[in-house]
């Protein structure tokens, strides 16, 4: 999948509070997700107003995916040892790539909810590393290309290291980083972003548009699902 690469800089400074445009889909319309994910709570209580701040869905992650000036921004928070994290990057993302993301339509950002087990952290913090020698996106496309289940060593830090030898990045560099888990404050406050809006599984997203309101969107959606969305807030 080729990738295109954007600066890795905050969008939450632009974006005040930001308003609901829909809520999740008809049950029959939905993919199963590992869990439902839960946002009436925080929707409907005036003091946790600020769990939809820009910084709240847009700090603490990767790197841009797409162009910076993109109008729609779509956020997913992921797992990367996650069933239906891995089913929506091989059956889903690609569509998004090409038809939204290098049209310069739609730019995404990448969030760590780090829920399943330590080998969970053990990638996430590779990508990280990674996008410090200007690599986050081959580094997350190469772990989603090499999931292997849950809990069972694939995301190793041995293997880890294997990835970055694979994308030519300085292994010393990346083995110090990984090891001494330079990004793992930046994983924490992901996770308390992710806790913030009631997350209780993976992958969830939410698309933000050019009038800064969000239409959150639960589970491994079919591409159609992001098509429809994207398509009628580009209207």
């Amino acid at each position: 999948m080729m990738n295109i690469h954007g600066p890795s800089l905050g969008i939450g400074a632009g974006i005040a509070v930001i308003s609901i445009l829909a809520a999740f889909f008809a049950m029959d319309t939905l993919v199963d997700s590992q869990q439902p994910l839960v946002l009436e709570e925080v929707r409907d209580r005036d003091d946790e107003a600020e769990s939809f701040s820009g910084t709240t869905l847009t700090a603490n992650g990767s790197p841009y995916l797409g162009d910076e000036n993109a109008p729609i921004t779509l956020v997913e928070f992921g797992d990367y040892q996650c069933f239906f994290c891995n089913k929506f990057f091989h059956d889903t993302e690609n569509g998004i790539l090409e038809n939204y993301v290098k049209t310069g339509k739609v730019k995404i950002i990448f969030k760590d909810y780090t829920i399943i087990g330590p080998d969970s952290i053990t990638a996430a913090l590779g990508a990280h590393c990674a996008g410090d020698q200007g690599k986050f996106w081959e580094f997350h496309d190469i772990l989603y290309n090499n999931w292997n289940g849950e809990n069972n060593g694939w995301a190793s830090s041995e293997n880890v290291i294997g990835f970055a030898k694979e994308l030519n990045l300085d292994v010393n560099k990346f083995t110090t980083c990984l090891n001494e888990k330079h990004h793992q404050p930046k994983i924490v406050a992901s996770n308390n972003d992710a806790q913030k809006l009631g997350l209780t599984g993976t992958p969830a997203f939410f698309i933000i548009n050019d009038k800064n309101q969000v239409t959150p969107i639960q589970g491994a959606q079919p591409f159609e699902v992001f098509e429809r969305l994207f398509d009628t807030a580009l209207q």
